[in-house]
């Protein structure tokens, strides 16, 4: 999908924020993202946390209210944060190896809704500032995206059908996270879930690169080998001994480098060409400032992820052959 074949989308220079959307962004983002830092750190609480935890709280107020207003999305999203209660902590515990714990937790996860699964200790860069996370694992779940629903981003009052896919997805992440930390609690250890679409203390997209659920997208998000840019993220942090699983490179970094679709369909302009220095890492970077006008107008736009070569389910398998080929040289 292009442009001009989804009226919802200007083209890429043509937009310009609303001045009451301006007016609300009273503070550049991209100082408090580490920008141009160089030396590591914790993130920043930045949007969907709670607004008084960062300058963007009637922003953020208005951004969500303009992703209700599409058909059916306040249903959808209302599920995201429907969740049940947390059991305690059996007294008895499974006493297993890590090894099966992490097959065990993983069979679990894949038969609740996850659609991928990844574990890495935790560490604290993965930890925004103002929060603590005391247990020494992470598990990531990916839940993949309905291709064919996503691609119809940007929403608006006369067609909510993509961003009602993100909802679906946010609440596909809640329940199986839950369902998740419910079970390791059931096998004698503790778990906290960790899902979207509000922020708390766990950033999920270094721990899901790191456990293995992808590479980071020149658009700022993760690309899946298995499901391209088209996946949400919900993470448990628990106590129970597990492995590790591997970062996996396929050559989505390489692929981003000459790549220049998502920079193209972005209306504000706001993915660069080059990776940036980010709090430490040189890394790919979307401006905050130019992004977050358009997402507040646009019912949390979604236009970079969708139109990813990596998406599309017919595209998909010639990039992994292709960037195999590569790497191999």
């Amino acid at each position: 999908m292009n442009n001009q074949a989804n009226p919802r989308r200007p083209k890429r220079g043509s937009y310009r924020p609303k001045p009451e959307t301006l007016a609300l962004l009273t503070a550049s983002g991209n100082p408090i993202n580490g920008l141009g830092e160089t030396t590591p750190r914790r993130p920043s609480p930045f949007f969907w946390h709670p607004p008084d935890q960062h300058p963007w709280g009637a922003l953020q107020v208005v951004a969500r209210a303009n992703s209700r207003k599409c058909p059916g999305s306040a249903e959808a999203f209302q599920a995201a944060y429907t969740y049940p209660e947390l059991i305690p902590i059996a007294d008895t515990r499974n006493e297993a190896a890590a090894e099966q714990l992490t097959a065990e937790l993983t069979r679990f996860a894949l038969a609740h809704e996850a659609d991928g699964v990844g574990v890495t200790a935790v560490d604290p860069l993965y930890v925004f500032e103002g929060y603590a996370i005391e247990d020494p694992w992470v598990v990531v779940l990916a839940l993949a995206h309905n291709y064919e629903r996503l691609k119809e981003v940007p929403s608006d009052e006369t067609n909510g059908v993509g961003v009602c896919d993100v909802g679906d997805q946010y609440a596909k992440g809640t329940r199986s996270s839950y369902a998740l930390v419910n079970w390791i609690r059931s096998q004698g250890y503790n778990a906290k879930p960790h899902p979207g679409p509000s922020a708390n203390a766990l950033a999920l997209i270094p721990p899901a690169i790191a456990a293995g659920l992808g590479e980071l997208g020149k658009h700022g998000s993760l690309i899946s080998r298995h499901f391209g840019s088209g996946v949400r993220l919900a993470g448990i942090t628990t106590d129970m001994p597990l492995v590790a699983t591997s970062p996996d490179r396929f050559g989505a970094d390489e692929f981003c480098a000459t790549c220049q679709i998502c920079t193209a369909a972005c209306p504000p302009g706001a993915i660069g060409p080059q990776k940036q220095m980010v709090r430490g890492v040189e890394r790919w970077y979307v401006d905050f400032d130019k992004c977050i006008p358009y997402f507040t107008e646009a019912a949390s736009c979604g236009i970079c992820i969708a139109e990813c070569p990596w998406t599309r389910p017919d595209v998909r398998p010639k990039l992994l052959a292709t960037m195999a080929r590569r790497l191999s040289q």
